[in-house]
């Protein structure tokens, strides 16, 4: 291949590159993210096909038992030398066809427990849901506002570097002290350390929403976060009707008033089970009863003088106790959980409300003004230095009250199990 024909294809190679990781990029809004989730995450789908196992039960408990059927040929004729012999002159044979019948309503009451255990799958599924999407908006909120805080770093580097690179040529001159010029490179490296630290939270957090989203990893994620909804305002909500709400929505407060109709619904079947079943056949016996060719009905039926199912009695009511119990340790969880996040909320409301929206604006002039003062001697450099960290941490705590406020509300969503705040 020749130079030119080599560096063609080094060039069309370098642009499909540029083109391809140009259309990884996955521009990614909340609504769009839950889409996603609810679409391709494993562990949702892992629950349904649990859902779909639990539905399946319900299709074995309604089945009836298959009849038996049983026969018995005389195997060899010592008399007349031969093998299966089934003739009424020189052979024999019996058979006999029998039906289990379930007393106590035992089959009813294995359908409604099987439904139950259903209704306790789709609540666990439900549960799984409100928990991971929960985490979904968590991950967001953060990876969101971690890239908004690296912005404010590029471009505090880009303007450090861009005055150490005048003092270094002021230094050479004679004009400033190295001193001032460490001081700098020492400022510059401790953003460059920071920013990297806040690179590796933002490179976590975008594998956290891919795999929540089902996204590949060379997946470039471009966040987007619209505007809040200004209709629903916190403190207009009255603490009572969250705690409503959660009584009504919560998975994993109705999953434990399911399991205890579950645990009563066993103890009701275990009972039954005490209860003997009958077993009904029809024989016949060519030869080997009396009198030959011989129709029998029988009826079979165990005796309950020992096993009268004791444990597994004794069991189902030690578990409707532990179901009872669970459901008031849920109800207090939820209290809790209502009455904090409730307050958590209230108080980043009132912070985010008292700060200047307009701050983070206008982040260049600040930056120029602040370097045109300090060029024109008007501020030391000590002074200089401070008012640059101490505007990067202001921007950089606005962006964290921010993300308090969303994560708080996204909270509230999750222990109310109602969608207050989209």
């Amino acid at each position: 291949m020749t130079r030119i024909g080599t560096l063609l294809f080094l060039f069309l190679s370098v642009l499909h590159q540029t083109s391809f990781a140009q259309s990884d990029t996955v521009k990614l809004s909340l609504p769009k993210a839950e889409a996603l989730f609810l679409k391709h995450n494993f562990d949702l789908l892992a629950a349904n096909y649990q859902i779909d196992q639990a539905k399946a039960e319900i299709i074995t408990a309604n089945l009836f038992d298959n009849p038996e059927l049983e026969y018995e040929s005389l195997f060899y004729n010592h008399e007349t030398g031969k093998f299966l012999q089934t003739s009424y002159a020189y052979g024999q044979f019996a058979g006999s066809i029998s039906q289990l019948i379930k007393l106590a309503g035992k089959r009813n009451k294995n359908i409604k427990l099987a439904q139950s255990g259903a209704k306790m799958a789709e609540m666990e599924y439900f549960d799984l849901l409100r928990t991971i999407k929960f985490e979904l908006q968590n991950t967001f909120y953060k990876a969101y506002f971690n890239a908004q805080s690296l912005l404010v770093y590029e471009e505090q580097l880009k303007s450090t570097q861009s005055l150490i690179t005048a003092y270094e040529t002021q230094l050479k001159m004679g004009n400033v002290a190295l001193k001032d010029v460490i001081r700098i490179k020492s400022l510059f490296i401790g953003l460059k350390a920071e920013q990297t630290n806040l690179l590796n939270d933002l490179e976590d957090n975008y594998r956290d929403l891919r795999l929540l989203c089902g996204l590949q990893p060379e997946a470039n994620l471009s966040l987007t976060l619209p505007e809040t909804d200004k209709s629903v305002t916190l403190d207009k909500i009255p603490y009572v009707s969250l705690l409503d709400s959660a009584k009504n929505n919560r998975s994993d407060l109705k999953l434990a008033k399911v399991n205890l109709e579950y645990n009563e619904l066993n103890l009701k079947l275990q009972k039954a089970m005490a209860i003997p079943d009958v077993e009904i056949s029809l024989s016949y016996d060519l030869k080997g009863n009396y009198p030959e060719k011989y129709t029998g009905l029988g009826l079979k039926i165990p005796i309950p003088l020992f096993n009268r199912n004791q444990g597994e009695i004794k069991k189902a009511k030690i578990g409707i106790d532990a179901a009872t119990n669970n459901i008031s340790k849920q109800e207090l969880l939820l209290n809790n959980e209502i009455f904090n996040s409730y307050r958590t909320a209230l108080r980043n409301e009132k912070l985010y409300t008292e700060i200047d929206q307009d701050f983070n604006t206008g982040f260049a002039q600040l930056i120029s003004g602040l370097i045109k003062n300090f060029s024109e001697r008007n501020i030391s450099l000590m002074e200089f230095l401070d008012l640059y960290e101490s505007y990067k941490e202001t921007v950089l705590q606005i962006n964290n009250i921010q993300l308090e406020r969303l994560s708080s509300r996204a909270e509230l969503n999750y222990v109310t199990g109602s969608n207050l705040f989209k």
